[in-house]
């Protein structure tokens, strides 16, 4: 079996009973980065062999880890913050492991943007989750393709990247658009600012940029 376990995005608090119990069962925990892994595993006294499973080694991994699946090995893929395969690495082992015949479950628990989403006062009846925009190659075809798009978007972005995309949602979507962006969620210096984008991004010009990125974009009218 192949479990998805979802970790806390910053307050350790939010750990379900079950994803412990899971990770204290595995055989094996894969980690997106074992270092910032290792201080979690070690809170909750969860003493397993871990291994590294990130962007850089997954397509060279995942026919090794299929294999220990198949040897009867029970297997926990964890990532720095959230759930694995949001954003995260995860989505090309989960498609072999079920394309093998393979278990796969996925434990439900933190997800950075659905705090967000509800927190933002926008429609969320209906929504779309882009994730991180393309760093450069394809990055404005992409948000060119958004600018009809009635839904409430959701983007993620980290803090050097910021201003700048505040920059261009007004460029695509106009400066009186609806928007509220998140960071810190979770924990101690957790903040939420919602206005319009140009509102929006005098407050961020003029106050910290630390933190992880959640932007929700309010859809066209």
């Amino acid at each position: 079996m192949l479990y998805i376990v979802p970790t806390p995005i910053g307050n350790l608090e939010d750990m379900t009973f079950r994803a412990i119990n899971v990770l204290k069962q595995v055989d094996i925990i894969l980690a997106e980065d074992t270092r910032t892994s290792a201080p979690l595993l070690k809170h909750f006294g969860i003493d397993k062999k871990v291994f590294a499973h990130h962007q850089h080694n997954e397509h060279k991994a995942v026919q090794e880890i299929i294999r220990l699946l198949k040897e009867g090995n029970q297997i926990a893929l964890i990532s720095d913050a959230g759930t694995p395969a949001i954003s995260d690495p995860g989505f090309l082992l989960v498609r072999e492991t079920i394309k093998e015949g393979l278990d796969v479950q996925c434990l439900p628990g933190a997800t950075a943007f659905v705090p967000a989403l509800v927190n933002s006062g926008l429609p969320n009846d209906r929504f779309c989750f882009e994730g991180f925009l393309p760093v450069k190659k394809g990055r404005q075809t992409r948000l060119k393709s958004l600018a009809e798009e009635k839904r409430t978007m959701i983007f993620y972005e980290s803090p050097h990247r910021i201003l700048k995309t505040i920059d261009e949602f007004i460029q695509i979507f106009g400066p009186e658009r609806q928007a509220s962006i998140s960071r810190e969620i979770s924990k101690m210096y957790e903040e939420t600012v919602r206005g319009t984008l140009e509102e929006i991004k005098q407050h961020f010009e003029t106050n910290p940029i630390k933190g992880e990125f959640v932007c929700c974009v309010a859809g066209h009218e």
